[in-house]
């Protein structure tokens, strides 16, 4: 094995060590809290099985489930130089709606995790004009622009954020033009779907093209962003 190899599964192994230091911190958060808080540890070297552990319920998700498309878009947009999310605004698909939290894990600058914590202040929403400090939102708009998306399957939050921009342009897939189509892979390349694995071949599929196309789209499209 070489002197790279070695150094690699070195840097992989302390990584995982990171992170799983951080399971008991999890829990004791989530303990503390009750059952309105869940905190969840996120893998981000595996965007679409992202999560190591959470502990709590709030999401209705598990081991093995995807990163969401707030950090995936922020990780396209800032890399390791992602800005933590504190106290921002989140709403599940049950209409849960909580207070949630983002802090990205390095090691030695390398974004390699998250810890995120999610408080359901449903019913503290009741009372808000005595628990106001507690409910307010940081500004962070600039940082999520859109729905944060709590899913379970990789395949829910490719289907979603895709549909979503084929409902932008307006038209079925079959009368769109070629620009159309640069259009919505600009816009899903923007929102880091392509950092998940086999997020070309989904949106290809869709779109009706090659992953080639795909690719020569992606390369085309930041060549001109450059460019401006």
């Amino acid at each position: 094995m070489s002197d790279n190899s070695l150094v690699n599964n070195h840097n992989e192994k302390l990584n995982d060590e990171i992170l799983k230091t951080l399971f008991p911190i999890a829990d004791s958060i989530a303990e503390s809290f009750g059952k309105f808080c869940e905190v969840v540890i996120h893998d981000l070297r595996k965007p679409e099985a992202s999560i190591l552990h959470i502990a709590g319920d709030i999401t209705r998700r598990s081991v093995g489930a995807p990163v969401t498309n707030i950090v995936l878009e922020n990780l396209r947009k800032y890399g390791n130089r992602c800005p933590d999310l504190i106290g921002y605004k989140t709403v599940t698909k049950d209409g849960i709606i909580m207070k949630s939290s983002t802090i990205y894990i390095r090691n030695k600058n390398v974004i390699i995790g998250a810890l995120c914590i999610n408080i359901d202040i449903t019913l503290f929403l009741n009372f808000n004009m005595l628990m106001e400090q507690f409910i307010s939102f940081n500004n962070q708009d600039a940082l999520c622009e859109n729905n944060e998306l709590f899913v379970s399957d990789v395949t829910e939050i490719l289907d979603t954020l895709i549909e979503q921009e084929i409902k932008s342009i307006g038209l079925p897939v079959l009368s769109m033009q070629r620009e159309d189509k640069i259009k919505i892979v600009s816009a899903l390349d923007l929102k880091g779907v392509f950092l998940i694995k086999g997020a070309v071949d989904k949106v290809a599929s869709v779109l009706g093209v090659s992953r080639y196309t795909i690719y020569n789209y992606i390369d085309q499209d930041r060549s001109n962003r450059k460019n401006i």
